[in-house]
């Protein structure tokens, strides 16, 4: 593990308040060359959060003294590790232009981005999938079935890959799986190994990269990778780059899960 490229910080609202540089000093005990922090950016003008603490995006407040605090350790820390500036973007359906014009005011300060999904539509309202299992068991209910809700995340991470968001597109795209992690309480009653795999098929065919996910494997309902094992495998036959990130939300937690990872040509 040369690099983390998936990392939260002290302006992440539902993290921790560990400070850059206890992030930046673990990475180099850990013996990293790169960090890349991926704050989760700004929920779009519009939006409104479905979590009940509202505190899934940064502060739009805080943004560029968020990156402004990543300038001045780059210089710190230059001799000793290679730091990054980034975010991870929320692909919200239906919020494709308030996201394009972010990325496009925010884009030349970033190093590199991440695109994802925590969040669904169904009938007018929003989930966040991820929350907790209690909510993921009530999303399940209200949208009918667990095969639901998956069918509806695969659905808008397709549509998030198709997505016109402009120059400054995330080009790598976050936690496929993420929709996997209840599944030890909430499993689903068919496979959907055939989506995952055509997902990958579209993600090469825009010449995207992997978030290679650790996070997973710590969580207890969950117990693999984003992706798991044989999606990566495949992932990495269609030549897909795959880019670990520990999506460490607290210092001590970068690096999880990159010992249960396949070793990556």
């Amino acid at each position: 593990m040369k690099t983390d490229s998936h990392v939260h910080s002290p302006f992440c609202p539902h993290g921790s308040k560990d400070s850059f540089v206890e992030y930046i000093e673990r990475g180099i005990q850990l013996g990293l060359q790169e960090i890349t922090f991926t704050e989760h950016a700004p929920l779009p003008k519009g939006f409104i959060d479905p979590t009940p603490e509202k505190d899934s995006g940064m502060n739009a407040a805080l943004l560029y003294t968020y990156l402004e605090e990543l300038q001045q350790l780059k210089q710190q820390y230059k001799n000793r590790i290679r730091i990054k500036s980034g975010l991870e973007i929320d692909y919200i359906e239906g919020f494709e232009q308030e996201t394009k014009a972010f990325l496009n005011e925010i884009g030349t300060f970033l190093d590199d981005s991440i695109l994802s999904v925590h969040f669904i539509e169904h009938n007018h309202k929003w989930y966040c999938i991820d929350y907790s299992d209690d909510e993921f068991g009530n999303i399940s209910k209200e949208l009918g079935s667990i095969d639901a809700v998956y069918t509806k995340y695969y659905d808008t991470l397709q549509k998030s890959i198709n997505a016109d968001l402009g120059l400054y597109k995330p080009k790598r795209i976050g936690h496929i799986t993420l929709v996997h992690k209840f599944q030890h309480r909430f499993p689903a009653a068919k496979s959907f190994d055939d989506r995952v795999y055509h997902i990958l098929e579209q993600i090469q065919r825009q010449n995207y990269e992997l978030d290679y996910n650790g996070a997973g494997v710590v969580k207890p309902l969950c117990r693999e990778p984003y992706p798991p094992e044989r999606f990566a495998k495949r992932a990495v036959e269609l030549g897909i780059p795959l880019r670990y990130g520990s999506d460490a939300h607290q210092a001590k937690d970068l690096g999880q899960g990159y010992s249960a990872l396949i070793t990556l040509p």
